[in-house]
C-alpha cells in the first residue's frame, strides 16, 4: 500500500518502494490491529512482530531516538542500554500503556515458562499517542482482549489509517492514524529494504506539506464565518523503522534519529507538547538469549557508505506519514470533535 500508484500527491521519492510499500516487505516482520470504533469510542491497538520465531529467545539488534520526550512509552531504556528488542512492538493510546504491557507480559510468559525463573524478566516494549481530541481516552476501552487480537492477525498485508492504534490520531489538523511504506537500496550487488510504519498524531494545523506544497488545514477546522485559528504544535508521533540491512545498535540508533528529517519535511517544528518517537531494528543481527559461546559475531555497514540507508529510511518515514494521512477517513468523535480525512480535505477546498 503506502500511497498508491493512483495518487497524485508527488514526494519526489528517490529511491523504489518494495513490493506492497508496506513495512512487512521486510521479510518476517508482520503488522496486525484491533479496532475499537464505535460511539464515543475510537481507538485500538497495533502490534508488530520483527520475526515469526521466538523474540524471546532470538532478540532483534534495535535502537531507540527520542527526539521530543513529551511520551509515555515503556521500555525504551533497556532498548537504550542493551540494543535489542526481545518483544512484539504495541502502539495504542496513552492512558492504554498499563493494560497493554500487562497484557503482552501475560503473552510472553506463556511462550516462555522460563522468564522469572530460570533466567531474568522480559521488557516489553509499548508505545503511544494521546487520541483524547477523538476517543474517550479516559473511558480506558483497551483491553487485553484487543492486544492478543493484535498480536494474533498480524500479516504482511494490512490496513491503514484510522485503524489499530491509530483509530482516533489527528495529525497536522487532519485525522491521522496508522501507514506505512518501504524502500529498497543496494549493497554490494544484493537488494536490501527498508520498511516504516507510523502511528501520527501530530503538528499544528496550517502546516502539513506534502512534497514541498504547503496545505492550510486550518480551513478544515474553522466553522463557516469562523476565522481560522492557530493553534499549536503538540501530540506525538511514533516511527518505527525496520530492516533486512546487517546493522548495529549504534547504526540503528543513527538510522532512527534520522526519522526527524521526515517530520520536518511534513510540517512539523516538534513542538513543546509533542511526543517524537523513532524505533528502528534489523532482522539480519540476531541475539541468542541462552549462547554457549562469549564472543558473539555480527555484520554491520561501512559507515562511509551508510548515507544511502539514511536517505532511503527518511523518505520511507515520509511516505508513511502522508499514507497514514490518505488513507484515514474523515471521523466525528467524543463531545462532536469532527477531522477531515485528507482525500476529504482536497475534495472540499479543491487544492
Amino acid at each position: 500500500m503506502g500511497l498508491p500508484e493512483s495518487c497524485k500527491l508527488d514526494l519526489h521519492s528517490k529511491w523504489p518502494h518494495g513490493q506492497r510499500n508496506l513495512i512487512s516487505d521486510v521479510p518476517g516482520v508482520r503488522v496486525g490491529h484491533a479496532t475499537i470504533d464505535e460511539g464515543d469510542v475510537h481507538t485500538g491497538v497495533t502490534a508488530i512482530l520483527p520475526h515469526e520465531g521466538n523474540l524471546f529467545r532470538d532478540k532483534v539488534m534495535a535502537g531507540a531516538s527520542v527526539i521530543n520526550g513529551f511520551g509515555k512509552s515503556m521500555g525504551l531504556v533497556q532498548v537504550e542500554e542493551l540494543g535489542t528488542i526481545e518483544t512484539p512492538i504495541l502502539l495504542t493510546n496513552t492512558l492504554s500503556i498499563g493494560t497493554a504491557c500487562e497484557a503482552l507480559t501475560r503473552y510472553m510468559l506463556e511462550q516462555n515458562p522460563d522468564i522469572g525463573v530460570l533466567t531474568g524478566t522480559v521488557n516489553c516494549v509499548v508505545t503511544e499517542c494521546n487520541d483524547g481530541r477523538l476517543n474517550d481516552i479516559r473511558g480506558m476501552h483497551v483491553k487485553e482482549s484487543h492486544v492478543r487480537e493484535a498480536l494474533s492477525a498480524v500479516s504482511e498485508d494490512f490496513e491503514e489509517g484510522a485503524v489499530g492504534g491509530g483509530t482516533g490520531m489527528v495529525c497536522l489538523g487532519l485525522k491521522g492514524g496508522i501507514g506505512s511504506a518501504s524502500r529498497v537500496v543496494q549493497a554490494d550487488g544484493k537488494d536490501y529494504t527498508i520498511g516504516a510504519l507510523v502511528m501520527s498524531n501530530f503538528g499544528a494545523p496550517g502546516n502539513l506539506v506534502i512534497g514541498g506544497k504547503h496545505y492550510d488545514t486550518r480551513l478544515a477546522n474553522a466553522a463557516p464565518g469562523q476565522e481560522k485559528t492557530e493553534k499549536k504544535d503538540k501530540g506525538s508521533i511514533i516511527m518505527i523503522l525496520a530492516t533486512d540491512i546487517p546493522l548495529s545498535e549504534r547504526q540503528l540508533k543513527r538510522v532512527a534519529r534520522r526519522s526527524m528529517i521526515a517530520l520536518g519535511r511534513t510540517g512539523s517544528y516538534c513542538g513543546n507538547g509533542s511526543g517524537d518517537i523513532a524505533l528502528a531494528f534489523t532482522t539480519a543481527n540476531r541475539l541468542e538469549h541462552y549462547s554457549r559461546k562469549c564472543i558473539l559475531e555480527t555484520k554491520m555497514f561501512y559507515d562511509e557508505e551508510i548515507d544511502r540507508v539514511f536517505e532511503a529510511a527518511a523518505e520511507a518515514v515520509e511516505e508513511s506519514i502522508v499514507s497514514s494521512l490518505y488513507h484515514a477517513r474523515s471521523m466525528t468523535g467524543i463531545r462532536g470533535n469532527r477531522v477531515l480525512g485528507l482525500q476529504d480535505f482536497l475534495e472540499k477546498y479543491s487544492v
